[in-house]
C-alpha cells in the first residue's frame, strides 16, 4: 500500500492521517528523518513555519527533507507546509527548504480572528472545496513551471510544480476528501 508520511513536529497531524487513509493509502506520522526512507509521499502540515523551521533544525530535518523532494517524492506543504516549500519568503532574507518555485507572504490575510471558510474552485480538483483559512499565507508570484490551482480575491492559494503541491488552506479540517486524494494519486502515479 501506498505510504505517506506528515511531518509529525508540530501542527494538524491526526487530522491529514485520516483524510489520508480516507484517500486509500497509509498515513504515518513522521517524527524521525530515517522514517523518510519508508515513505511515497510527504506532507508539511500547517502549524507556526518559524517554530517548525526551529524543529526542523534541532532534529536535523532540514536536508533530509530537502533530498526527499529532490529525489522525485511528493511532498504537499499545507498553510505553514507551504510557506516551508517556498523558494521565497517577503521580507526574510532566507527561505526554508527552497523546493518549489514561488514568492509567498506570512499570515496574509492577517490574524487568528481574521480566520475564514469560503467554497473554492480547484482546478482538476473541485468546483466547489469548502476551504479552511487559519492565518493563512498566499503565493504572491510564482515560476513557469508553477501551475495555479486556486485564487480567493486575486491571491494564489493552491499551486503544483511537478511533483510539489501546495495549498494556503487546510484541507484536512474538512469531511471533504478530494485535495487530499489528489495529492495521494500524485504519489501513487510516481511510486
Amino acid at each position: 500500500m501506498t505510504k505517506i508520511g506528515v511531518l509529525g513536529l508540530q501542527g494538524a497531524v491526526r487530522e491529514h492521517i485520516h483524510s489520508i487513509e480516507a484517500s486509500g493509502a497509509e498515513g504515518l506520522i513522521i517524527k524521525r528523518k530515517e522514517q523518510l526512507e519508508d515513505i511515497d509521499g510527504l506532507i508539511l502540515p500547517g502549524g507556526e513555519s518559524t517554530a517548525m523551521r526551529r524543529l526542523i533544525d534541532k532534529y536535523d530535518f532540514l536536508e533530509p527533507l530537502k533530498a526527499f523532494g529532490q529525489s522525485g517524492k511528493p511532498i504537499f506543504g499545507t498553510c505553514a507546509g507551504m510557506i516551508l516549500l517556498a523558494k521565497e519568503i517577503n521580507g526574510q532574507e532566507f527561505a526554508h527548504l527552497e523546493l518549489m518555485d514561488m514568492k509567498v507572504e506570512r499570515n496574509a490575510f492577517g490574524r487568528q480572528k481574521e480566520s475564514f471558510e469560503t467554497k473554492l474552485p480547484i482546478k482538476g480538483i473541485a468546483e466547489d472545496f469548502d476551504a479552511v483559512f487559519i492565518r493563512a499565507p498566499y503565493v504572491l508570484e510564482v515560476g513557469d513551471q508553477v501551475e495555479v490551482l486556486a485564487t480567493f480575491n486575486g491571491n494564489i492559494v493552491a499551486a503544483q510544480q511537478d511533483h510539489y503541491l501546495c495549498s494556503a488552506f487546510h484541507p484536512e479540517l474538512t469531511d471533504d476528501h478530494r485535495v487530499t486524494g489528489h495529492f495521494v494519486k500524485m504519489v501513487k502515479e510516481r511510486s
